[in-house]
């Protein structure tokens, strides 16, 4: 079975024929039908988290199931799924308390070990999945039968970028009818945040990027304002359009520290900042303490759009299916698994919203 494996920080991932392990009792086989090619990915890729080599990368997927373990009964040969990079084990605290994005089975799932690669060492997957490759062996707590039909490729894109960025804004943060709205970065999960605002009713989007690339898709799905943080200062820049007061939500959807002061001061007193990228282990923030208690201003982590998917990524089908929520326009290209180092690329070169591997 062909997979991209991460074999060292920075280095090109490496298509190699992997062999995975049977499944156990409560797995479940997918044959991928599209892997979306996520900025997790890369900075996997990159060490922003550490992980040592050996592992198969991809994180966002829909496939079918065409091998089901012995005690599985979440789904069944042929059911179309979405892959959920972090489980959902519907036991545990968390999951019981409606927080299954924080389920407690996340690190069992993640670090089990999937099959063997040509070398004969045993690899791993990341966060349990690996959907860079042709097949995945899973947990049956990684996967959601749904029943729609829209193709792989939106489907994909479910799992992780929009579940992440629409959730942000509407489980996360909650925006409100009529607030104002800023978001740094407009990626794939950017426009699903900006998206989530605009579904959740706000009255005013400000998108903030670097240069004007990325104007014409953020107008496109409803931003109100466009902020070139290579302009100017992006806090003033917000400022001023919202007359000195600062917006009700921001989000930071890049992953860094400076960015995400950046959303904490460019909130109103009261408002709430919510970081939603993804950011270095070792990275450090330092606010004002005397701002936060004085202004009442709310600081949030966003994981997985604070997503309860076994409810969630129906609701998701259904606005996309109403015409509510545009996942194809996210589909920047089509791509075959051997390209994926391309797609890093042209992700960095901010030439794409997402690329789709459809070609395993």
């Amino acid at each position: 079975m062909k997979a991209a494996v991460f074999v060292g920080t920075g280095e090109p991932l490496a298509i190699e024929d992997i062999t995975p392990n049977a499944p156990g009792p409560t797995d479940v086989v997918v044959q991928l039908g599209a892997s979306g090619v996520c900025h997790s990915d890369l900075s996997i890729k990159n060490g922003y988290v550490p992980m040592p080599p050996g592992y198969v990368l991809g994180h966002e997927g829909a496939g079918t199931v065409v091998e089901v373990g012995s005690e599985v009964n979440r789904v069944k040969v042929g059911d179309k799924i979405v892959a959920s990079f972090v489980p959902a084990c519907g036991v545990c605290i968390p999951c019981l308390g409606d927080q299954s994005h924080l389920c407690d089975a996340e690190f069992e799932v993640m670090t089990a070990l999937r099959g063997t690669r040509p070398d004969g060492n045993p690899y791993l997957t990341m966060t349990g999945l690996g959907t860079f490759a042709e097949a995945m062996t899973v947990s049956q707590s990684s996967v959601v039968k749904v029943e729609t039909d829209l193709p792989f490729d939106q489907l994909a894109l479910i799992g992780c970028g929009v579940t992440t960025g629409v959730g942000a804004a509407l489980s996360t943060a909650r925006v409100q009818p009529g607030a104002s709205v800023a978001i740094i970065g407009c990626g794939g999960v950017g426009i699903s945040v900006l998206q989530g605002a605009r579904i959740a009713g706000a009255g005013r989007i400000i998108i903030i990027d670097q240069g004007e690339e990325k104007r014409k898709d953020a107008e496109a799905q409803g931003a109100t304002d466009y902020v070139d943080s290579l302009a100017g200062d992006p806090v003033a820049q917000v400022m001023a359009l919202t007359g000195g007061r600062g917006v009700d939500y921001s989000f930071e959807v890049i992953g860094l520290p400076e960015t995400t002061l950046q959303a904490y001061n460019m909130i109103r007193k009261g408002g709430t900042a919510v970081m939603v990228g993804m950011t270095r282990a070792e990275a450090q923030l330092t606010i004002s303490t005397f701002d936060l208690f004085y202004n009442e201003k709310t600081l949030k982590g966003c994981k997985y759009g604070s997503a309860q998917v076994r409810r969630d990524f129906g609701k998701f089908i259904s606005l996309v299916e109403n015409g509510r929520l545009d996942i194809g326009s996210m589909v920047s290209r089509h791509i075959k698994l051997e390209e994926v180092n391309e797609a890093f690329t042209a992700m960095q070169n901010r030439e794409v919203v997402r690329s789709v591997i459809t070609t395993f």
